[in-house]
Order: C-alpha cells, then sequence, then structure tokens
C-alpha cells in the first residue's frame, strides 16, 4: 500500500510531538523503499530494540553530535575511530557493509566518483539512553535531501546504524509546513 510514496514497501522513520492531552500534534518522516538485498546481509529493519543507558543520554547525544561533525561534516574524519566502535558497527544502510572497513569503503567509493553528500544543518537530536537520532538537511545528487541518522551506543562508541536518506519533496505537497519545522 506504500505506492503512493514510491514502492511497493517502504521503511520510514517517523518523529512525534504530543500535545498536554498526550495527542499527535506534529508528524515528521523520512521515507525509503525497502531493500531486500543489503551489503551487511542485514535488514533495515532488524537489530537490537534494548533501550538502555538512560543515565547516559545526554553523553550518547553528544558523542553522535561530535560524530557527525567531525565525521560527517567533514571537520575531521580521521576521528572516526573515536567515535565508532572498530570491532563491531553493524550496518542497516543498504548499500554499506558492517564494521569500520565498510563505511571507509563507501566514503572512498563516494569521493572516487565525486559523489560525496553534504550535510549543511543539524535540526534536531533526539536520544533517550543507547539510541540517538539525528535530523539533517543536506545535498546529494544535486538535490535537496533529508538525512535520518539513528545510531546505537555501549561503552561510550556507536555499534550500530540505521538510516533513511529521502530527497526533499519541493512540489505537489498537502501542506507548507516542510520537513524540519521543529
Amino acid at each position: 500500500g506504500a505506492k503512493p510514496f514510491g514502492a511497493e514497501e517502504m521503511v520510514s522513520f517517523d518523529v512525534l510531538r504530543f500535545d498536554d492531552q498526550g495527542k499527535v500534534a506534529e508528524h515528521w518522516d523520512a521515507l525509503t523503499p525497502v531493500v531486500k538485498e543489503t551489503a551487511s546481509g542485514r535488514s533495515q529493519l532488524d537489530g537490537s530494540t534494548e533501550i538502555k543507558d538512560l543515565d547516559k543520554t545526554e553523553e550518547n547525544k553528544a558523542l553522535v553530535k561530535n560524530l557527525l561533525d567531525y565525521v560527517l561534516y567533514g571537520k575531521n574524519p580521521q576521528k572516526i575511530t573515536e567515535y565508532i566502535n572498530v570491532e563491531t558497527y553493524h550496518q542497516h544502510n543498504p548499500m554499506i557493509k558492517d564494521g569500520l572497513d565498510g563505511v571507509q569503503e563507501a566514503f572512498q567509493y563516494l569521493a572516487e566518483n565525486n559523489d560525496m553528500f553534504q550535510n549543511k544543518k543539524l535540526y534536531k537530536i533526539i536520544g533517550e539512553g543507547n539510541y540517538v537520532l539525528t535530523i539533517n538537511e543536506g545535498e546529494w545528487h544535486g538535490k535537496g535531501q533529508v538525512f535520518y541518522d539513528l545510531f546505537r551506543i555501549e561503552n561510550g562508541k556507536a555499534v550500530e546504524h540505521w538510516d533513511i536518506i529521502q530527497e526533499i519533496p519541493n512540489e505537489g505537497l498537502a501542506n507548507e509546513n516542510g520537513m524540519f519545522g521543529f
């Protein structure tokens, strides 16, 4: 039933804001087609779901912010090992293999093909315990994109990553709220 959104089956991140009565007041999302065969052999949906380390929420949000600043925004990509566990890093992006090698291989491929994405603005960091979600605006393939990245943190390092990259729609919109009105 997801065909109107781009494919028969879609994966999404949904962010909801609730009002004082506990009713949904706002909704944001990003969607991407389901990919059956991924580079890591993992699905876009599997992985750990246990929320723990609630006392480390702010620390984990700061870690992911630094990961974005230094690695994804390019301040100092060589610092990647300060933020990603080099022994265990499970990847759910369909095009990236597991481990630090998988991430580095993907970045190298993008750079060699002059196809590197650009993050322009971080809009939101949402975290609970060992899970941190970031919502960024950027550009890829010459078009505006929204980047949703979810990280699972263990012992001060990212050990798992899910993401959705979606082109920002500019036509046929049902409203003018946009994707970043947080």
